[in-house]
């Protein structure tokens, strides 16, 4: 099968792109498909340049596409993405004869995809914004605010045209997510295919091996309790509350790992108030994830929203006791107080607060629920997503070749 891809960008430092990376691999290693990848970057991930259109066919292949980049708001980026990503493919398609039997993308990346893997929803994300009265961006200025209004309402208009279109499969990462396209589209025909976790990378023995190395950079102490929270979105992602929940507790000796692609400003505002910024690290996102797991001993993301939560399911192939939210698609498949912790309202900094106490105060918990999450992991795996990738990908082009026929 020959498949267009359309994704800004692949590496292993974000979720997203961390869990397309690991289909791609298998669509074309195990599937002979033929990949062609639009993309402005792409990085771990063994590609084949191709800057004169398709390539003859060769199965179990991917060729990267490179796509231009203009600089300017995330507005302005986005709409020449859009724009370039789909002269390239139809400037292929007539100069190159490039015959896709799929146009697959992961979220809103172009205007007539045949799959979309749904890992985010805006309509979601922006009505959580309105929710919060947009506490975020107070102090942020006006264009800002205004930027932001656009951006979000350019992306949601974009998920109605596109979503609510039949024709366009669907996969939800979650149980969650499928619930949320049902409610603000009414699909009832999504595929739920959960991301995977690489328990070969990702393992308690890997992570202890890591463990004194991974601290002593950082110049953490052994009787240190870590927390470490992973995301771009810190907001989204519980941060706040956990510095609440910090705090709260001024006689433990927590300290916190923030790892992402965020303005860290308002946190670190946010983390001196509350008296708590001496005890927090913050670093850049990098594909060496399993460092940051390393020098943890708690993976807690009360999350405001979440498709699925990669962060979570990767601690918990570490061993790591996780401390998730009934909004996080992951807390589907954890089991409350077995192999991980979720809770009911990500907001309650104090009954977060009491949860890391306890921990805290006792090991044999952590130690438990840990070795459960490891167990539990194992079970969720990337060959088991791309499977079901694949027969989602094997239905829709039989569909849409039939639909052509007729």
């Amino acid at each position: 099968m020959r498949i267009a891809v359309v994704s800004p960008f692949v590496d292993r430092r974000h979720g997203t792109e961390r869990a397309l990376a690991e289909l791609l691999e298998r669509l074309a290693r195990d599937y002979g498909c033929e990949i062609h990848l639009y993309a402005q970057r792409v990085e771990d991930l063994d590609v084949r340049n191709s800057s004169s259109g398709p390539q003859p066919a060769k199965s179990g292949a991917i060729f990267w596409h490179k796509v231009p980049q203009i600089p300017g708001p995330h507005v302005v980026q986005f709409l020449g993405w859009m724009f370039f990503n789909s002269f390239l493919r139809k400037w292929h398609g007539g100069v190159g004869r490039a015959a896709y039997d799929l146009v697959l993308s992961p979220g809103i990346n172009c205007l007539r995809p045949d799959v979309v893997i749904v890992h985010a929803l805006f309509h979601r994300l922006w009505e959580l914004s309105r929710q919060e009265n947009e506490d975020a961006l107070a102090g942020t200025g006006f264009f800002r605010r205004a930027h932001r209004r656009i951006y979000y309402g350019l992306l949601t208009a974009l998920e109605r045209r596109i979503y609510g279109n039949a024709r366009v499969s669907l996969a939800a990462v979650s149980q969650r997510m499928a619930r949320l396209l049902k409610q603000y589209f009414g699909r009832e025909d999504v595929s739920v295919i959960p991301n995977g976790v690489d328990t070969m990378h990702f393992s308690p023995s890997a992570r202890l091996a890591l463990r004194a190395a991974a601290r002593q950079r950082r110049e953490f102490r052994d009787d240190d309790l870590v927390l470490l929270v992973i995301g771009n979105d810190w907001r989204v992602k519980g941060l706040p509350a956990v510095l609440e929940a910090m705090a709260a507790l001024p006689g433990l000796p927590l300290r916190l790992l923030v790892a992402g692609n965020d303005a860290a400003e308002p946190f670190r505002a946010q983390a001196s108030k509350l008296g708590v910024q001496d005890r927090c690290h913050w670093e850049s996102p990098t594909s060496d994830v399993l460092d940051f797991y390393a020098a943890a001993d708690i993976y807690v993301s009360p999350s405001l929203e979440d498709s699925f939560g990669l962060p979570v399911a990767e601690a918990m192939a570490c061993g790591l006791p996780v401390v998730t939210s009934v909004f996080a698609g992951v807390s589907d498949l954890v089991r409350d107080g077995i192999d991980g912790f979720v809770l009911r309202d990500p907001r309650d900094a104090q009954s977060l607060a009491q949860l890391i106490q306890r921990l805290n105060a006792d090991a044999e918990p952590r130690r438990s629920v840990g070795e459960a999450a490891a167990e539990t992991v194992h079970e969720w795996n990337w060959d088991r997503h791309a499977a079901s990738a694949w027969d989602l990908l094997k239905n829709t082009a039989a569909r849409k070749a039939s639909s052509r026929g007729a």
